[in-house]
């Protein structure tokens, strides 16, 4: 069991202050690669499309396609992030059981070296279970969480962020949540580029205490959206018990009809920019696609 305090993230805050310096993609020589999901009018999932049917542009400028997998079955690395704050108390047994679920319907299909890390955060963040595919040590893990304390989100999505970006294959971050931040050292903006550089896809799954807008953390609901939907991902506002389910449900699917593209960009013109546009399209009518919108890179002198 690992246990990340917030002094220790902030003893560590040179790595994080040289974020501004360290290369992430340099555009001239790496692969951009990008998971994308297509679903139809009726909000179906579609597989089936080939290299062809797919357009990306890069700032703009229309990239070829180098690498495209259908359906790729590259394995998955799921950080799995567990709010524990004080909070989330009443909601806590539902969301553990949900989650309990969600683990076993990975390892029940798919690659068989897909893997799942179990983190927690309140004013802290913990790494509860270490990358696996035993049941057992993640139920141990799931059975230590207790519920007190503030909200760290945005260092836990640095901090799991880091781990998975040295990790093999497809790369993603699940947020169960109530809502926002009210501890992290860590910006949102270091967890923006922290899910671009590991190249993770990010879902959230906000459970909203209250209805009504008083009860709301709206700015943390705004941000978890916008990391999502900059990461090809998505958020899901389930209540309790069979939406919640869903909510997992949906997301393993998402995960299980991706494809994976990638280019090497070209004729891109050098800007002041850190932040590449990438627009991912499919021709064909009714069809949408989710992929993650960019990437950071090094300005050019």
């Amino acid at each position: 069991m690992g246990l990340i305090s917030r002094r220790a993230l902030i003893a560590g805050l040179p790595a994080v202050t040289a974020l501004a310096q360290d290369p992430v993609i340099k555009v001239d020589v790496k692969l951009v690669r990008m998971l994308v999901t297509v679903k139809n009018r009726m909000g179906e999932l579609v597989g089936g499309l080939t290299k062809n049917d797919f357009q990306i542009t890069d700032n703009g400028v229309e990239q070829e396609v180098a690498l495209f997998e259908r359906n790729t079955v590259q394995p998955l690395s799921i950080a799995m992030l567990v709010d524990r704050s004080r909070s989330t108390q009443r909601e806590k047994a539902y969301e553990i059981e949900s989650v309990r679920k969600f683990f076993k319907a990975l390892f029940k299909e798919g690659n068989e070296r897909d893997q799942t890390a179990l983190y927690s955060f309140n004013y802290e963040v913990r790494l509860q279970t270490d990358y696996t595919r035993r049941m057992d040590k993640l139920n141990s893990g799931l059975n230590a969480l207790r519920s007190e304390g503030a909200t760290a989100m945005y260092d836990a999505i640095y901090l799991a962020s880091e781990d998975l970006d040295r990790r093999e294959g497809r790369r993603v971050v699940v947020v169960v949540s109530d809502g926002g931040d009210t501890f992290s050292k860590i910006k949102f903006q270091q967890a923006l580029e922290a899910l671009h550089r590991a190249n993770a896809v990010m879902y959230a799954v906000l459970i909203v205490p209250v209805a009504n807008d008083a009860g709301r953390n709206l700015g943390g609901e705004n941000s978890l959206t916008t990391l999502t939907n900059w990461t090809g991902g998505k958020i899901f506002f389930p209540s309790l018990g069979l939406s919640l389910d869903q909510a997992f449900e949906d997301i393993l699917r998402d995960l299980r009809t991706q494809y994976l593209i990638g280019y090497y960009p070209k004729n891109v013109p050098p800007g002041k920019q850190r932040f590449h546009r990438v627009a991912v399209a499919v021709d064909k009518p009714g069809f949408s696609v989710s992929a993650r919108n960019g990437y950071f890179a090094d300005p050019t002198p």
